[in-house]
C-alpha cells in the first residue's frame, strides 16, 4: 500500500532536516578551527625553530593536506554510499573526523599536526559527498535545485558561528598548560576540542533521526546509464563542471590560508578580529544560498550564477590587497563570499543531474575536485606569500577573472541539466 503523499513530503522534510542540522553541527565544528589554525600552527613551528618563510609554508601545508586527503578520498566515499547505505558511512566519516581533530587539539609537534590534520581529512572526506548524495536520492529533480542551496545554507551558517565561538574560546584562559607524555592542553586546545565534540553531537542526530537509503534501490540502471557511469570522466559537461569547482575552491581557500598572515602582517589581526572576517563569510553564505542562488538554478541560469560567482570572487580579492580599514574589508569580504555563495550549490546541483544513477560517484568526483582546490590554494598561497605578500591575491584573481570569461563562453554548460 503506497503512503499518502502529504506524509512521503512530510518524511522528506524531516530527512532533509536532519541532514542539514548534521551539516550545520559539522561545518560549526570545522568553523570553530579556523580562526585560530594559523597562530596555533605558526607558534608550534616557531617553537620548532622555523623561520617566517617555513612558518608560512607549514600554515599552508597543513591546511590544504586535510583538502588533499578529501580529494584522495572522498571518490571511494561516494561510491561505497552507493553501494553500502549513506547512513553507516556518514556515521564513520563523522567518528573519524572527531578523533583526528581531538589529536590535532593536543599534539605537540609538527609531525603530530600533519597526523591529525591527515586522519580528520580522510574521514570528514565522508561528510559532504554523502550528505548531498542523500538529498539528491529522497528530492525529485525539480526540487534539487533548492534543497542543495538549503545544504550550502547550513554549511554557510556552521561557518558564521564557528570561527567567532572558536576565538571566543581559544580566549579562555589556562593557567599553566596540561601535559601528558607526549600531548599538551591549552587555551588553543579548547576549540579543537570542541570540534570534535558536536561531531559527536552530530552522529547522534544521524543514528536517532536519519533513514538510511541506497541510491541503486531507486530503479534499475540501463547499459547506458552503466556505461555513463562508469566513463563519468568522459562527459565534456562534468569536466567543465570539475574545472570551475576547481578553481573557485582554490581562490576560497587561497584566502582562507593566507589571509590571516596577510592581515596580521599589514594591520596586525588578532585571532579575533579574523573570527569577524569568518562571520561575515557565513552569513553571506548562509543567506545568499537559499534565497539568491536557489531562485537562479530554478530558472536554468546556472551559466550566469558560475559567471557572476567566479567574476565577483576575482574582483574583490584583488581589491582585498590594498584595502586597510576594517569596516572596508568586511564589505569586499561578504562581497567575496557571495561569489562562492553562488558557485558552490549550483556546481553541485547540475553535478547530480550529470547521470540518472551513481548519483553519489558523481558528487564524489566533484567533492575530489573541490579537496583539490582546497589542497594547492592554502598550498600554493602559502609558498607565494613567503615571497611576496601580494602576489597570491593578484594571481588568483587572473584566474578566476578568466575562468569567469570561460564560463559565459561555454554554451554547452547550460545543457548539462538535460544530459
Amino acid at each position: 500500500m503506497e503512503e499518502p503523499e502529504d506524509m512521503v513530503k512530510t518524511g522528506v522534510k524531516r530527512q532533509l532536516t536532519t541532514i542539514w542540522v548534521c551539516l550545520f553541527v559539522v561545518m560549526t565544528g570545522y568553523g570553530l578551527t579556523l580562526a585560530v589554525l594559523p597562530y596555533f600552527i605558526e607558534r608550534m613551528a616557531l617553537g620548532a625553530g622555523a623561520t617566517g618563510r617555513q612558518v608560512a609554508g607549514h600554515i599552508g601545508f597543513l591546511t590544504g593536506i586535510y583538502a588533499l586527503m578529501q580529494f584522495i578520498f572522498a571518490p571511494f566515499w561516494g561510491r561505497w554510499s552507493d553501494r553500502f547505505g549513506r547512513k553507516p558511512l556518514l556515521l564513520t566519516g563523522l567518528g573519524g573526523f572527531c578523533m583526528g581533530t581531538i589529536f590535532f587539539g593536543i599534539g605537540t609537534s609538527l609531525t603530530m599536526l600533519y597526523a591529525g590534520r591527515i586522519v580528520a581529512g580522510i574521514m570528514a572526506a565522508a561528510v559532504l559527498p554523502v550528505a548531498s548524495s542523500y538529498i539528491s536520492d529522497v528530492t525529485t529533480e525539480a526540487e534539487r535545485g533548492r534543497a542543495m542551496a538549503w545544504l550550502g545554507s547550513a554549511s554557510g551558517l556552521g561557518v558564521l558561528f564557528g570561527p567567532a565561538l572558536g576565538a571566543w574560546l581559544a580566549g579562555w584562559a589556562i593557567s599553566f598548560p596540561i601535559r601528558f607524555q607526549y600531548f599538551r592542553m591549552d587555551s588553543f586546545s579548547i576549540p579543537f576540542f570542541t570540534a570534535g565534540l558536536l561531531a559527536i553531537v552530530a552522529m547522534g542526530i544521524v543514528q536517532v533521526w536519519m533513514k538510511d537509503v541506497k541510491s541503486f534501490e531507486h530503479s534499475t540502471p540501463t547499459l547506458e546509464q552503466k556505461s555513463a557511469l562508469r566513463n563519468l570522466l568522459n562527459i565534456a559537461q562534468f569536466r567543465k563542471i570539475l574545472y570551475f569547482s576547481f578553481i573557485g575552491q582554490f581562490g576560497m581557500s587561497l584566502f582562507e590560508g593566507t589571509f590571516a598572515l596577510h592581515a596580521n602582517r599589514i594591520m596586525e589581526f588578532s585571532p579575533n578580529e579574523m573570527s569577524m572576517v569568518f562571520v561575515v563569510c557565513g552569513t553571506v553564505m548562509a543567506v545568499a544560498q537559499p534565497i539568491l542562488t536557489a531562485r537562479l538554478i530554478d530558472h536554468g541560469r546556472e551559466t550566469l550564477s558560475i559567471f557572476s560567482g567566479l567574476l565577483t570572487m576575482g574582483i574583490s580579492l584583488f581589491l582585498l590587497m590594498y584595502l586597510r580599514q576594517l569596516a572596508i574589508i568586511l564589505i569586499f569580504t561578504g562581497v567575496f563570499s557571495l561569489g562562492m555563495a553562488l558557485l558552490i550549490p549550483t556546481l553541485a546541483a547540475m553535478t547530480s543531474k550529470v547521470t540518472a544513477n551513481g548519483t553519489g560517484e558523481a558528487l564524489g568526483i566533484q567533492n575530489a575536485a573541490n579537496s583539490i582546490g582546497q589542497f594547492f590554494g592554502p598550498m600554493t598561497g602559502g609558498i607565494l606569500f613567503s615571497f611576496s605578500i601580494h602576489f597570491p591575491y593578484i594571481l588568483t584573481a587572473f584566474l578566476l577573472g578568466g575562468s569567469a570569461l570561460l564560463a559565459i563562453s561555454q554554451k554547452t554548460l547550460r545543457r548539462v541539466i538535460n544530459t
